[in-house]
């Protein structure tokens, strides 16, 4: 068995069109632009450039972005008077803080602070909790998860009764990736740093998706035969070797399991780039639902 490789660029670019072609539509008709702010406190090299690709993706689409770089001090006090005036800004459907924040801003309170209406993110908490109760909708599904699910969706596009397994329990990937697995009717077990016997109990999953940071944690002896694996993973790895010094792995280990598995996405070009599609859907769909 040579597992199929989930092209996770190749569905987003998909997504991508469609989002670009609606909004196309839109201004077709006067309806309003739809319109993203991205908030970065502090230098984080990473943090930096996540920002800049989601603004370059909104300039690709169509969509008006606004960005606020506030320094690696700023108060919880100014960074809330921000929210507030995005909260009530009619041009802004969308609301991304960049995490994570520095270590003076408590960043579930900063969270609350967001319009769950403009809260493209997923991560505010009556959106997160939304997310856990099955008989209630959130306005948004958290990017990355969203994405995960879709790229399950693309090889199996019914999950309901497939046994899936989570290894990470983090609120932005872990825990919601769990409770939407659990919505489409998957039964989910989530596994984390104090999980006893895990290779044995992936062995059983048909849906595994790995979320840890760690380089190749999973072997290709902990996999089903014929299952479902999402790598969430992205690790650098110093390589003098390599053109650039360093090689980026998953966390799983994608050749051994490649021969195992029915389907697999790689790192780099899996779920990474799915996050930020969902995003730029999310965003749509608040100047969908809830622009004036």
């Amino acid at each position: 068995m040579t597992a199929q490789i989930i092209d996770g660029k190749k569905i987003a670019e998909g997504i991508r069109l469609e989002i670009a072609q609606e909004i196309k539509a839109r201004n077709a008709i006067g309806l309003p632009v739809p319109g993203l702010a991205t908030v970065l406190v502090g230098d984080d090299p990473a943090s930096q450039i996540y920002v800049r690709n989601k603004i370059r993706v909104c300039e690709q689409l169509g969509i008006h972005s606004a960005s606020y770089t506030l320094p690696a001090d700023t108060s919880i006090e100014t960074l809330s008077a921000l929210i507030d005036e995005l909260n009530h800004a009619p041009e802004i459907h969308g609301i991304l803080v960049q995490l994570p924040l520095p270590e003076q801003i408590d960043e579930y309170r900063v969270l609350s602070m967001i319009n769950p209406q403009k809260d493209v993110d997923g991560f505010q908490p009556i959106n997160a909790g939304m997310l856990s109760r099955k008989e209630s909708e959130p306005c948004f599904v958290p990017c990355t998860p969203a994405g995960i699910l879709r790229l399950i969706q693309s090889v199996q596009p019914e999950i309901a009764g497939l046994d899936a397994v989570v290894i990470g329990r983090s609120s932005i990937v872990g825990m919601p990736t769990a409770q939407l697995l659990c919505r489409n009717d998957a039964t989910v077990t989530i596994c984390h740093t104090k999980t006893q016997h895990l290779p044995e109990i992936c062995r059983r999953a048909d849906l595994l998706v790995v979320a840890v940071g760690q380089s190749r944690m999973v072997k290709a002896d902990w996999i089903k035969p014929g299952a479902i694996v999402i790598d969430v993973g992205i690790n650098r790895i110093e390589d003098p070797t390599a053109e650039k010094g360093y090689v980026l792995t998953g966390d799983t280990d994608f050749g051994a399991i490649m021969k195992k598995a029915r389907a697999i996405t790689p790192v780099p070009g899996g779920v990474g780039p799915m996050t930020i599609a969902m995003l730029m859907q999310n965003t749509l769909l608040a100047a969908t639902k809830f622009s004036e």
